[in-house]
């Protein structure tokens, strides 16, 4: 059997922050593959490290240790010229679609930027290339010449898209890129990535917080949580099945549509909506960094720090508890009791 070499390669990448008397861990140990043609989601909470990961791959967060390898080659500390043949092949796409579009430029410039930008001259051929893109994103051609204000958020969103598909890249960063659009306009973008991604072949890293996207966009799930990595695996095993219990509260956290059935998931969740705080700098407690949080915590937890180990097929898991964690009842936890009081 063939082993199929990785696009995007992430080894124990770190990024840190300084402070003023401290250091904060933003991105902590993580790696993950992203293979050609696969969808790969970084999911966590707002600070989990989703964004600084895709910041450090475009070399715009400073790497402290670890490294970015693109197509088999160590791109951590590319120098400009580099990046910018790089970028190619590596385009993004912004969580705001009112906000990553030139209020003052028609679509038509918008979208033909990036090819003048890399020496395309030819208005006949940039002319055309704009109407392609269009029409893979399901606009017509006359959008090319109305400005982004004349455009719905889901609209613009997709002239986003055919911007970032401009230069016929191999990977895009969709950097919550459906969490600003209504639910059903979501499911139209998220069927446009997929269509996109069967017709050319495209690879995506897909950083999301709702854990429900997610399992339908993605092939394999990385969960992060204030800079290490917390589990990983398949898509729709860990979605279904978290062997994580912080994976199993970005579960719990997603709205049911029904009023009764979620009111009674809050009424046994023991899990806070947001992290305790701790003493010093993050990164100084030696334990499990959700320990403050968890309703199933033991000493064990506070004080050594969890390593990934298998947790199902091709799935790993950080938690010393897992799997017996998953048989017992949310006690509350200290700080939760304290909480409620």
């Amino acid at each position: 059997m063939m082993l199929v070499q990785p696009l995007l390669s992430v080894e124990e990448l770190s990024v840190q922050y300084r402070r003023r008397r401290s250091t904060l861990n933003a991105l902590d140990g993580v790696s993950f593959d992203v293979l050609p043609g696969e969808t790969v989601g970084l999911v966590g909470e707002s600070g989990s490290g989703k964004s600084t990961a895709a910041n450090a791959i475009l070399g715009l967060a400073p790497v402290a240790g670890g490294a970015v390898y693109f197509d088999g080659e160590d791109v951590t500390h590319a120098g400009f010229k580099r990046r910018r043949e790089l970028y190619r092949q590596l385009q993004v796409v912004f969580q705001d679609p009112y906000g990553s579009l030139n209020p003052s430029r028609t679509v038509g410039k918008i979208l033909a930027e990036p090819l003048q930008s890399y020496g395309e001259r030819d208005r006949g051929a940039v002319r055309a290339r704009v109407r392609e893109r269009l029409a893979q994103v399901h606009l017509p051609p006359e959008a090319a010449d109305r400005y982004p204000r004349e455009f719905s958020g889901g609209q613009r969103q997709r002239i986003a898209i055919a911007r970032a598909l401009m230069l016929s890249p191999r990977l895009v960063i969709c950097d919550e890129a459906v969490s600003a659009l209504d639910l059903s306009v979501q499911a139209q973008v998220l069927n446009l990535l997929r269509e996109l991604q069967a017709a050319s072949g495209l690879s995506y890293l897909f950083i999301s917080h709702d854990l429900e996207v997610v399992r339908h966009m993605c092939d394999r799930v990385v969960v992060l949580y204030r800079g290490p990595v917390m589990e990983t695996g398949p898509a729709r095993e860990v979605a279904d099945a978290p062997a994580h219990p912080y994976t199993h509260a970005l579960h719990e956290a997603a709205p049911l549509p029904d009023p009764r059935a979620q009111r009674a998931r809050r009424a046994r969740r023991g899990l806070r909506a947001r992290p305790a705080a701790t003493a010093g700098p993050q990164g100084a407690v030696p334990g499990c960094p959700f320990a403050s949080r968890c309703p199933h915590v033991q000493q064990r937890c506070r004080d050594e720090r969890p390593q990934l180990r298998p947790s199902r097929d091709g799935g790993l898991v950080a938690c010393h508890r897992f799997p017996e964690w998953r048989g017992e009842p949310a006690a509350l936890t200290t700080a939760t009791r304290t909480e409620r009081g």
